[in-house]
Parts: structure tokens; sequence; C-alpha cells
């Protein structure tokens, strides 16, 4: 050809065979993500045949994760994240930690140095948001309570690991290692200190700077291009906002590409059009997402599937079993449900991008061999594949747990005093009262327009915080899977007169309103759907009055216009 066409070539290999494996996978009932992993070991080189440029696949990956984790922040608030911070900030110190102590555990048994051990563990102990955004917004619950826990609970984890990472070149000699030019580390504990200090500022004063500046001035932007009235320039907006943000906050603060987009993608979310801007940017995030999986696998070495089985079988068993039995142990420790347990233990039941940048720091800091490299490859291509089956086992295990453990049921019903009214709530509230199920975006405007009107209402939600924020404010409420029977009894739904289904977890809604009927057989029931779709399916299971966002909208504007034709 007559000139260097190797990006061309490497889209056209990634996007052409990971359409076609991702195809299959799906025909053979396998999820399409292990088509675009088995794509990338297909052209990667450790397999014969064509061999993509590994060097702009990775840099085409960093791409589909700078997208991928603006997207996240376009759908995750502050108040989001500092709404789960009681359980995602002690989860995800506790999970990181045993997972790493496993980690450095067999590295010894393997006879590796401490810094191999530590280097390897901290690789497996800190799942991907990637991989777990894909999981959830395959099972719409991203905006879930569930949801919201594991999403804040893997960035807790990317915040310690930007951490891990400017401080390890400074460890480095402290573990046997030397500086990324060759020479052997000092291990001067003023010179960690500083380290620590300096990356503490700079993660600090960009939080501080996105906070304060970025929340005024990019949704600012955004509507004086929305002016313009051109398509084009709003996605490129939207996109170029993700980009330069992410890549300034690694070049001017040492923040990492990823951490850098999700805000970039929360300031964004103060704009009246994030939603606008989610949906134009979705596709081409899809296609990034594609070429970070077949990156992924094109560092896979399959040799080592061989060479090394049983090895591999201890890494796999650490990130799928002992990462997410702490997890499991944590949430129900907290007093979360069982399904809110099983959801983040499948959540982080995988490793990704982070793994791969911390091995290989650790491998040119000469910490971690090279064998442990491609561990942690395996552990990662493994467990990304497993990821799907393992969240489609959360309601299995949850009836078999249920139905077989007494402790399960115990800790269930256990006396927690979040879990039923106040004595001293007043009778008025329990007596054709509303129940509200879910304190959202939009259970809030209900409760408020009801509180107005003077209109009694109990409010159930599984968000602990929540609830204890309602209870301070004197407003009666139940902490509970509004599914569970025990639930809806506390927060009196005999004696109601309407349900009202505000949450977004639309998966437990039909079982909701079977129990309230069960309960309550003349009880009127109002539901939030999501899409045309699932409110014409709940409508036509007799789930009461449907409301669909787009429709109410819909109506509501044509009623101003019939009232102003009317003048």
């Amino acid at each position: 050809m007559p000139h260097d066409v190797t990006l061309i070539t490497t889209l056209a290999a990634g996007f052409g065979l990971a359409l076609v494996l991702g195809f299959v996978a799906l025909r053979l009932k396998l999820p399409a993500l292990v088509g675009y992993l088995m794509a990338g070991v297909a052209i990667g080189p450790f397999t014969p045949g064509f061999v993509g440029d590994m060097a702009i696949a990775s840099q085409l990956a960093e791409i589909g994760v700078m997208l991928l984790m603006f997207g996240v922040g376009l759908h995750f608030s502050l108040d989001d994240l500092m709404a789960v911070r009681k359980i995602a900030v002690p989860g995800a110190v506790a999970q990181m930690a045993v997972a790493t102590g496993l980690g450095m555990g067999v590295a010894h048994i393997w006879g590796w140095s401490l810094g191999a051990g530590l280097v390897f563990g901290l690789s497996l102990s800190v799942a991907s948001t990637v991989v777990l955004l894909k999981a959830l917004e395959a099972r719409g619950i991203v905006d879930s309570m569930n949801g919201r826990i594991a999403i804040g609970w893997l960035i807790v984890e990317d915040l310690a690991m930007v951490l891990v990472l400017v401080l390890l070149p400074a460890l480095a000699g402290v573990l046997g290692g030397v500086t990324p030019g060759g020479a052997a580390a000092p291990a001067d504990t003023a010179a960690i200190w500083l380290a620590l200090g300096k990356t503490l500022l700079q993660v600090a004063l960009f939080i501080a700077l996105m906070l304060v500046v970025g929340r005024r001035f990019f949704p600012w932007l955004l509507w004086q291009v929305t002016k313009t009235g051109s398509r084009e320039l709003f996605t490129l907006c939207v996109v170029a906002a993700a980009v330069t943000i992410a890549y300034g906050s690694a070049a001017l603060f040492g923040v990492s590409f990823a951490l850098g987009a999700f805000f970039a993608g929360m300031v964004m979310r103060e704009s009246k059009f994030s939603h606008r801007a989610a949906e134009e940017s979705l596709p081409l995030r899809d296609a990034f997402a594609v070429l970070f999986f077949v990156s992924v696998g094109m560092l896979f070495d399959p040799h080592v599937l061989v060479d090394r089985p049983l090895q591999v079988l201890a890494v796999v068993a650490i990130i799928i079993l002992g990462k997410s039995l702490v997890a499991l142990a944590v949430v129900l420790l907290f007093r979360y449900p069982l399904n809110t347990a099983l959801t983040v233990s499948a959540s982080l039941a995988q490793i990704g991008e982070f793994s791969f940048i911390l091995a290989g720091l650790g491998v040119s800091l000469k910490l971690l061999p090279t064998e442990g490299y491609s561990l942690v490859l395996a552990g990662a291509l493994i467990s990304m594949a497993l990821n799907p089956l393992v969240f489609s086992l959360i309601e299995p295990a949850q009836r078999w747990v249920r139905a077989r453990s007494e402790l399960a049921r115990k800790l269930e019903a256990r006396d927690d005093p979040l879990a039923e009214l106040p004595a001293a709530t007043e009778d008025k509230y329990l007596a054709r009262q509303v129940v509200l199920v879910g304190y959202g975006r939009v259970g809030r405007h209900i409760a408020e327009a009801l509180a107005a009107a003077g209109i009694p209402f109990v409010v159930a939600d599984h968000n602990r915080e929540r609830v204890e924020a309602l209870r301070e404010r004197g407003i009666p409420a139940v902490l509970g899977d509004a599914s569970e029977p025990a639930v809806l009894i506390q927060a009196h739904i005999a004696h109601a007169r309407v349900l009202v289904l505000a949450t977004p977890d639309t998966v437990s809604v039909r079982k909701m309103i079977e129990v309230a009927r069960t309960l309550n057989p003349g009880i009127q029931t109002l539901v939030r759907s999501h899409n045309e779709e699932e409110a014409q399916r709940l409508q036509a299971d007799g789930a009461g009055r449907v409301f669909l966002g787009e429709r109410e909208l819909a109506q509501a504007m044509v009623r101003e216009v019939l009232a102003a034709r009317a003048h």
C-alpha cells in the first residue's frame, strides 16, 4: 500500500472479527462479550495468523474506557455517591485488603517476593467499572439502589488505585524493585511521604476544580452549543469534554483517564441536556467498548492455561469466590438485603483495566515476574467471560439460600429498628395512607407533592442512609425490599388506599403488586415505567395505572396546546 494504514487495519480486523464471534457467541447462548474477547485472542501476537497493532489497540481501548466512564458519570451524581458512602467506603477497603492478602498468600506459596505478592494481590483486588456498567445496563439496574452501591464501591476502588499507581514507584526500593529508569529505587521514608502528600493534593485539587468550576462551566458550555441548533456540534462537544477532561486530569493532576472521564460525566450531568448527551454518545461508547474487550484478548497468552493450570485456577478462585464472599459478608453486616449483597458480590467477581495497568507497572519496576502478568491477564479474561453467568445466578442463589439456610432467614428477619415503623408514628399515617416505594428523583417529587397536599404517606426504600434521613425529618419510612411481604406489612399496606411504585428497579414490580393485592385486594396501584415495551407488558398484566415519562410529557404538552387554542 502507498502509505501506512496500521490503524485502519487494526480497526477493520478488530470490529470485523468481533462482529462475527460476538454473533456466534450469542447463537451459542453465551454473552457477546465472550466473542469480543476471543476476537482479541485471535488477532493477538500469541496465536497464528494476522497480528493487530498492540500499541494502537491499547490506545483505542483507553478511549473506550474514557467514554464508558463518562457514561457512568452521566448517570451517577455526587449525591448518589454520598448516599452510598457508608457502605461503599468501608466495603471497598475491606474487600481490597482481603483480596490483596489472598493474592500475597498464594504468591508466597509460589516463592515470589513480598513486592511481587503485593502487586499481584492488588491487581486481583480491583474490579472493572467498565465490565460492571455493561452488566448493569444489560439488566436495566444502573439507576437502582443495588446498581448505585456497586458503582460507588468500584469508584472508591478506582480512587484507591490512583494512589497505589503513584506511590508504587516511590515504594519500589523498599519492596526490592527499581525505578522506571532502571536504577535502584531509594527506600527514603521522606520521599514516600512526599509522594503520598503530593498525590493526595493533586487528586483533591482536581476534584475541587471539577466540583466548583466544572459544575458551572460545562453545563453552560453545553447550553451555548445547543443554542446553535447543530446536532453534530452537540455530539462533538460531549465527546470533546469526555476525552479532553480525561486527558487533562492525567496530564495535570496525575489522575487516571478513567477517573477523569467519570468526573467529566458527573459535572456534565448538572446540565438539563445530560440525557441527550448520554444518548448522543451511546453509539460511540458501544463501539469503543468492543475495542476495549478486543484489546484485552490481544494481551492474553493462551499458553498460560496449559503451562500453569493450577495457578490460573487459584487466581480465578480469588477473583470470583474470595472477593465475592468478602463483599457478601460486608453488605450483610451493614444490614442490607440478601439481593443487594448478591448483586454487589457479582459486580466484584471480575478484574479489568486497572489490574492490567498495575501489573504492567509492577513488571517495569522489576517487582512482578512476567508470569504474574500473564496470570493477571488470564484471570481477567476468564472472570470477564464468566461475569454475565455470575449475574444470572443471583436469583437462583437467593432462592436456594433462603430455602436451605436458617441463618440467612434469621439475618433477613433480624431486629432492625429501620425495618419497622417507630411506635410513635401518628395514627393518621396508618389509615388510608399512600405507600410510596422508592425515594429517588421521582419518588422525592411525589413525596413533596403529597406533603404539600396534606396527604399522609409512608416511604419504603432499601437505601439505609435515605431511610435514616427521612426518619430524622419525621417522615415515616421503612427499610427493605418492597417485594418482601414483611416490608409492605410494616408500611401498613393493609390499610393503605394507594400504592405508588416509583422505584427504578422494575424487575420486582410485579412481585410488589402481587404482595400488595394479597394483603389489600382493593388497593389502587400507580407504577413508574421506563420504556414503551415495559409499560405495555405491565398494563397487560393488570399492574394498574402505568406512567411512562415520554407519554406523560406528551399528554401534558397536548393539554397545554388545547388550553392555549381555547383562549
